[in-house]
Order: structure tokens, then C-alpha cells, then sequence
């Protein structure tokens, strides 16, 4: 009961949560029900005046009124054809509803997107994101753009219908106080059962959509290691998971139709048998009961057409739950009230005693502090998973520490906003991102109104400059999706290019050469120091040799300090430190 009461109210909330999309469009929705309401009256006219022609008809051949015949007609014909015109707008008006909708729909979860943590995409595989902007979106813009239209025009037929029957045979009407109920019961107990189905239909094919998101941008990976096979079979799992869910949800879904179909049709039976004995009794007449069966059709239908409905709605709610779950993410936690913006940043950066986990009760930094003077280059190496990205992590605020504290320039990093604190910082990752654009726009991307001589001087300093003006295009070159048509080593260099263009006193370097030849390192690495003159700098290295010049050398362990100094006194201490340095030299 509590479980029944709990998914009541989940659909009463997501029904709120989508009337909001809707009710910014009210005028179209007042013109779509006004067009749906009438288009239907008239169309219910239909029937009675189909009755009333056979009535003027007469028994005999000399009996039939043909003026009356006429009148009925030409006003039925009149009717169908305004109800029709009215149809073809309401079409064209809730197409433009469902434009909106879905227009509006798409830019709220893309927006909450870009105010999300960076934990956020830590948990969440991008093709099941992808899944719920398009998938998941378009199932609940088509589900309730379209079949809460259709229920409410079944609400008008019903009850129009019903009016109709009463005031033809009231005892005919008695043989629906057995079907109907009938039918309630059974969609209600299919429902209950068929909605987690939808639920799980929508979560396995995000989950698909993950896969192959993932596997596609891994394909060189897999057929280097010959894992062709393997991917597939792994594939013909999810896709196998992704079909039973859907077979299952569809299956379900679409019994309740046919099966409340059978019923309505039952009602027909009895009626057409009740009305033949009424019309032997001559309780009612023959057009009187052509009528009666043609509105019982309109009244059942519509009953039929509302029990598909539902299990379409079933997806739409299971789509509609996780668009909304997506929205209610939390976002970044707000800046602190009155937090303060960084402007004129020297480039001292402290921290003192930070603690800081990705989950509760497991802690990767322990009692971490430093201290980087204005200007100074500051290298951070250690073995894989020792916590050094992380480390970069909570510099920039991606993630706020647990215990601790960061400050630059004296100001407690918790105090200022992130806007700020980020715009302080150029930075420059291992994984190169470069999105469709020109080369031009991919180095400038960091900075507004950035000038071509600028631009220039950028890709001159990170070594591009030549290989950009070798292009056909040079500078206005267009790259593919990420660059997938430059090597990677050139990706990594316009990503350097674009660090060097922003006008920040600091700059962080997550293993940025990592994708070009040592020469290149050494050359990037000249220019970026004549470059980065008097800025804070912060490099994660697995090249140790790269960072002999470093003015200080954090040698992390296991989410400690172990080592700290230059590269000559780390090394005439003989410990951890120089055990990485030697290490990168031994041979076997």
C-alpha cells in the first residue's frame, strides 16, 4: 500500500514538473483544447443525425422524406468537414507545442549540465547522458505532447457519448455498468506491473548507449590488442539485455489494448442483442438504435484507445523520471554568501593540512600542505594512483577538500568564487580536448576577442606555428570531432597554444607533453618558461627528467608528502625520489 501511495505521488510530481514546460505556452494550449472540443462536438454529431436521416426514410419506398433526408445529410457533411479543418489545425498547433517543449526540455538539461561537479561525470558514462538528452526526451515530449491530447479528447467522446446514449435508450446504457468496471480493473492490474518494465527499458539501453559510446572511441585500442571478438560479444550481451527489456515493456504494454478491446466489444454484443429485442417490442426505433450503436462505438473506443495510451505513458513516465533525476543532480555547491572575487592575483598558493576523499570513510590526501611562491615552478610526480591529479583537482575547485585548507594570495579558496578562482588559472591536460572548429577558434577558445597576432604568437611559443601554416588553411584549417584528423602529438600543442594565449598568473600542466617527442618537450618547455616569467606553475610530470629546473619537486605517496625539494637535494638524499629518477634508466 505504501509502495502504491509512493508511485502515486512520483506520477502526480513528474505530471507537475512536465505542466510546467507546458504552461509556459498557455495561449496555444487554450487554442489547441478550443479546436479539440469543437472538432469533436461536431464530429459527435454524427451519429444522431445519421439516425434522424434513417428515421425520414421511412418504412416503405413512398414513406421516405427526401428534404429531410437531404437536410440531415448536407448538415452532417458540413459538420464532418469543420470538424475536419479544426483536426488539421489542432495537428499543426501541437506540433508547434511540442517543438517548444522539447526545445526547452533539451536546453534545461544541457544547461544543468554545465553547472554540474566534475563528480558528476565521474559516475555517469557520457552515452547514458546522451541516452536521456535524445532518447529519454524525445519519448516523453511525443508521449505527452500527443497522448494527453488523445485522453482528452477520449474524456469529451466518453462523456459526450454517454450524454447521447442516456437520452436515447437509458436502459441500454445499463449493460456498460458491467463492462466498464470490468475493463478499469484490468488496465489498473496490467499497469502496476508493466510501468518498471518501462523503467528498466530506458535504463538498459542508456547503459547500451554507454557501451558503445565507450567502445567506439576505443577502437584503435581494440584492434591493436585483436579484442575484436570480444567487444562484439560483450555487445550481443548488452544488446540482448537492452531487447528483453524492450520485448518485455512492449509486450506487457501492448496486451492491455486488445484485451479491453475484447470487453468493449463484448458491450456491443449484448447491446446489439438488447436493442434488437427492445426494437421487436417497439420500444425504440430503428434509427434510434443505428444511433445507439454508433455512439456505444464512440463511448467504448475512445475506453480502448486510453488503455494503449497508458502504456505508452508507462514509457514516458520511466523517460520522464530520469530526465528529471538529471535535472535534480546538485549542482556545484553555491559560492559562499559574500564570497569574494579574485582579481589582481599575485600567485602564491598554500595549502595547509588538507584531507580529502572522493567517498566517505576512504581518504586520498592525507595532512597535505605546500607552499608555491609567486612565479615558481612546482612539479608533482609520484607512482600512478599516488594522488597527484587530485591534488590539481582541488586547487582549481573541481572538488572541495574535507578537511584543510587552500589558499592564494592569502585568500581562503572557500571564500572566493570559482569563476574567479578558475578564470586565475590557465591549464592543460593529458586527454586533449578540441571540439569542430577552425584551428583559430580552438586556440582561442580560452580567450574573447583574441587577436590573430596573438594567436600567432601563442602557436609560435608552443612550436605549431610552422605546422599550422604547412595546412592548406593554415589558421583557418577546420578540425574534425576532438581533431581526429591531426596526430596526437599536434592536438597537445594547440592545447598548449591555448594555455599560453590566456593572461593568467598561474598555470597548470597535468602531464601536457606527454604526447610529443622529447626534443618538443624540451623545446615547449624553454618557451613556456620564457613565457610563463614570473607566474605560479604547477606540472604533474612522469618525465623526471623534465623537471630537473623545478624550484620545488612534491613527491607523492600514497596521498602523502613523502619527498619535497630540487631535483639535486632530492637526489642526495638517495630515497624515494631518486629510486623514480634511476628507475626511468634501468634496462633489461
Amino acid at each position: 500500500m505504501a509502495e502504491k501511495r509512493m508511485q502515486k505521488k512520483k506520477k502526480t510530481y513528474l505530471i507537475g514538473r512536465l505542466w510546467h514546460y507546458l504552461s509556459r505556452h498557455k495561449l496555444l494550449i487554450v487554442f489547441a483544447l478550443l479546436c479539440m472540443f469543437t472538432s469533436n462536438i461536431l464530429a459527435l454529431f454524427g451519429p444522431k443525425l445519421s439516425g434522424n436521416a434513417i428515421d425520414a426514410m421511412g418504412i416503405g419506398a413512398g414513406d421516405v422524406d427526401f428534404p429531410k433526408v437531404f437536410y440531415y445529410v448536407g448538415l452532417m457533411l458540413v459538420f464532418y468537414i469543420v470538424s475536419g479543418v479544426l483536426s488539421y489545425i489542432l495537428s499543426l498547433l501541437m506540433i508547434r507545442l511540442s517543438r517548444h517543449v522539447i526545445y526547452e526540455m533539451r536546453k534545461d538539461v544541457f544547461n544543468k549540465l554545465s553547472i554540474l561537479p566534475v563528480g558528476f561525470f565521474d559516475r555517469y558514462q557520457t552515452g547514458d547522458i546522451i541516452s536521456v538528452i535524445s532518447y529519454d526526451i524525445d519519448t516523453v515530449n511525443q508521449s505527452f505532447s500527443n497522448d494527453l491530447l488523445q485522453v482528452l479528447q477520449s474524456i469529451v467522446i466518453v462523456v459526450f457519448s454517454l450524454v447521447m446514449m442516456l437520452s436515447i435508450a437509458p436502459v441500454l446504457v445499463l449493460v456498460f455498468a458491467v463492462t466498464i468496471p470490468l475493463s478499469i480493473v484490468f488496465t489498473k492490474f496490467i499497469t502496476t506491473r508493466v510501468r518498471p518494465l518501462f523503467r528498466n527499458r530506458s535504463k538498459k539501453l542508456g547503459e547500451l548507449n554507454g557501451f558503445v559510446e565507450e567502445m567506439i572511441g576505443g577502437q584503435k585500442t581494440t584492434k591493436a590488442y585483436g579484442q575484436e571478438q570480444q567487444v562484439i560479444d560483450r555487445f550481443d550481451r548488452k544488446n540482448k539485455e537492452a531487447v528483453s527489456a524492450y520485448n518485455k515493456a512492449e509486450y506487457y504494454g501492448t496486451l492491455t489494448g486488445p484485451s479491453v478491446n475484447f470487453i468493449n466489444n463484448l458491450s456491443l454484443v449484448f447491446v446489439s442483442v438488447f436493442g434488437a429485442l427492445m426494437y421487436l417490442n417497439g420500444s425504440i426505433g430503428l434509427g434510434n438504435i443505428s444511433s445507439f450503436v454508433q455512439y456505444s462505438r464512440k463511448f467504448s473506443g475512445p475506453i480502448n484507445e486510453i488503455a494503449n495510451i497508458i502504456g505508452e505513458l508507462q514509457s514516458a513516465f520511466a523517460a520522464a523520471e530520469r530526465v528529471f533525476r538529471l535535472m535534480d543532480e546538485m549542482p556545484e555547491t553555491p559560492d559562499a554568501e559574500g564570497a569574494a572575487v579574485l582579481s589582481d592575483v599575485y600567485g602564491e598558493v598554500t595549502a595547509e593540512h588538507v584531507s580529502f576523499g572522493y567517498v566517505p570513510q576512504k581518504t586520498i590526501i592525507h595532512d597535505f600542505s605546500m607552499r608555491a611562491k609567486k612565479g615558481s615552478l612546482v612539479a608533482i610526480v609520484g607512482p600512478t594512483g599516488a594522488g597527484k591529479t587530485t591534488i590539481i583537482n582541488l586547487l582549481m575547485r573541481f572538488y572541495d577538500v574535507d578537511s584543510g585548507a587552500i589558499y592564494v594570495d592569502d585568500h581562503n579558496i572557500q571564500e572566493i568564487t570559482r569563476s574567479s578562482l578558475r578564470g586565475a588559472y590557465s591549464m592543460v591536460l593529458q586527454d586533449t580536448w578540441l571540439f569542430y572548429g577552425t584551428i583559430f577558434e580552438n586556440i582561442a577558445y580560452g580567450k574573447e576577442n583574441a587577436t590573430t597576432e596573438e594567436v600567432i604568437e601563442a602557436a609560435k611559443a608552443a612550436k605549431i606555428h610552422d605546422y599550422i601554416e604547412s595546412l592548406p588553411q593554415g589558421y583557418q584549417t577546420v578540425l574534425s570531432d576532438n581533431g581526429i584528423n591531426i596526430s596526437k602529438g599536434q592536438k597537445q600543442l594547440l592545447t598548449i597554444a591555448r594555455a599560453m594565449l590566456l593572461d593568467c598568473n598561474m598555470l597548470i600542466l597535468d602531464e601536457a607533453t606527454s604526447n610529443v617527442d622529447t626534443r618538443t618537450e624540451q623545446q615547449i618547455q624553454a618557451a613556456m618558461r620564457e613565457l610563463m616569467r614570473n607566474k605560479t606553475c604547477f606540472v604533474i610530470a612522469h618525465r623526471l627528467s623534465t623537471i630537473k629546473n623545478a624550484d620545488n619537486i612534491l613527491v607523492i605517496r600514497d596521498g602523502d608528502i613523502e619527498e619535497q625539494g630540487t631535483h639535486e637535494e632530492l637526489m642526495a638524499k638517495n630515497g624515494f625520489y631518486a629510486k623514480l629518477y634511476y628507475a626511468q634508466f634501468e634496462t633489461y
